[in-house]
């Protein structure tokens, strides 16, 4: 078990670059499987849940190679369509190689899906979205997929726009015969992402970024060369913490600026102002935050919904943010029931906290946070961890790290790297 020790208090400065997106690098390395040639991803994040992804490549059969942040892999031939259940285990998008398994050979075998506890996340979308294309599925313990002939396209109507339910469309969709249009789809930039890197290997879809794609199914896709764009999680967490701590930094490849502009939105409201460039974003030091009312002096509240709205991820750390904001602002966690019970460590550092129910709690600043002991439940709610830990009086120790660096490339050397007083601490 890793142990994160965090010193409070020191000045955050200076300049960083996120690594590529994880929400796009796990669903692109299962339908990296569809190609008929080698493929190479550039700018994947070293990762946890990367190696996890390769792991179970590498199981089906893939030949993979992943260094410096470049990933080559070729599965001329699948070994087997079952997906062994620890690897399984280990996080929740395993459940996207069911779409090239079958595509494949029409037929995949494998177990519930690992990942963050933050409440009941269904797969029902990705269940549906596979029986339209013309997959039988049973479950005993293990999911079980079958086709009797080629993937057929069809209209479909996702009842939530799920992120991962549509990618897993996307890449069985792909290769089926016939036209899918789809509905009700998540239109988050990873998920866009994904659509570009299908259309550069030969597949034909448009409409991805909206909630309405269209997919016209080719015969085969082939390999080919493309980058993974910047996480946009990773840098609206790295500003959270120069906005919590006062601090000042530039954050580099960033990408497209449409994908901050809620987030920007948001972090007005708790007064917190940054300038959006190409490829860059910059927070001055030294702000004074202060929550923003809704017209009328009434109490604002920050939700989060499907894309374009405020994302769930950003969720843990705008609520630490918004401990050091002067005045009360409501949280509405909409999407995932168990997320917001990680402000019950905030509780315990000091913070002015009231959680309302499973999905809403009320924060009111600004709160003189103290060190604790603490440990990290999830992927968000362990960055959240770190950045109450270093707005802190005091040393904090953080248990279970090696659940953050799921998501977080290279946290300890990024953190240092801008003033922040960090190490790993191990039995």
């Amino acid at each position: 078990m890793l142990t994160l020790e965090v010193e409070g208090g020191a000045r955050i400065s200076g300049e960083i670059t996120v690594s590529g997106n994880k929400n796009a690098a796990l669903p692109m390395i299962a339908a990296c499987l569809l190609a008929d040639s080698p493929m190479t991803l550039r700018n994947v994040p070293d990762i946890l849940d990367v190696r996890t992804m390769l792991d179970i490549a590498r199981a089906l059969g893939a030949e993979v190679d992943f260094q410096d942040h470049v990933l080559s892999l070729s599965c001329p031939k699948l070994r087997s369509p079952k997906i062994p259940q620890e690897l399984c285990s280990r996080n929740r998008t395993s459940i996207l190689f069911a779409a090239p398994l079958v595509a494949r050979t029409g037929r995949a075998e494998l177990y519930p899906p690992g990942g963050d506890v933050i409440g009941r996340r269904r797969l029902d979308g990705h269940f549906y979205g596979l029986e339209k294309l013309g997959v039988a599925m049973k479950f005993d313990g293990c999911y079980r997929f079958r086709t009797r002939g080629k993937l057929a396209g069809c209209e479909m109507f996702l009842d939530e726009a799920s992120v991962t339910a549509t990618e897993q469309i996307l890449i069985a969709a792909a290769t089926a015969s016939g036209h899918t249009t789809l509905y009700n789809a998540a239109g988050e930039p990873h998920v866009a992402d994904l659509a570009m890197l299908l259309n550069a290997m030969g597949a034909k879809i448009s409409g991805f970024g909206s909630n309405v794609i269209e997919i016209e199914g080719v015969p085969s896709l082939h390999g080919v060369d493309y980058t993974i764009q910047g996480d946009h999680i990773e840098a609206g967490s790295f500003l959270a913490l120069a906005a919590a701590s006062g601090g000042d930094l530039v954050v580099h490849g960033t990408g497209l600026r449409r994908n901050y502009w809620m987030l920007r939105r948001c972090f007005e409201r708790l007064g917190i102002l940054i300038d959006l460039e190409m490829d860059r974003i910059s927070i001055q030091g030294g702000q004074e935050m202060a929550v923003h009312s809704d017209f009328g002096g009434k109490l604002p509240t920050i939700a989060d919904g499907p894309w374009p709205q405020f994302p769930s991820d950003m969720m843990s750390c705008t609520i630490v943010a918004a401990t050091q904001a002067a005045g009360s602002v409501l949280f509405f966690e909409k999407m995932f029931e168990s997320r917001i019970y990680f402000v019950d460590r905030l509780i315990s550092m000091g913070a002015q906290a009231v959680v309302c129910d499973p999905h809403r709690v009320l924060i009111s600043g600004r709160s003189a946070l103290q060190a604790v002991e603490m440990s990290s439940p999830d992927i968000r709610a362990g960055m959240a961890m770190v950045i109450a830990a270093l707005c802190a009086r005091g040393t904090s120790r953080i248990h279970q790290a090696e659940v953050i660096y799921r998501g977080y490339e290279d946290l300890v050397s990024k953190l240092t790297g801008i003033g922040a007083k960090v190490r790993e601490v191990t039995p």
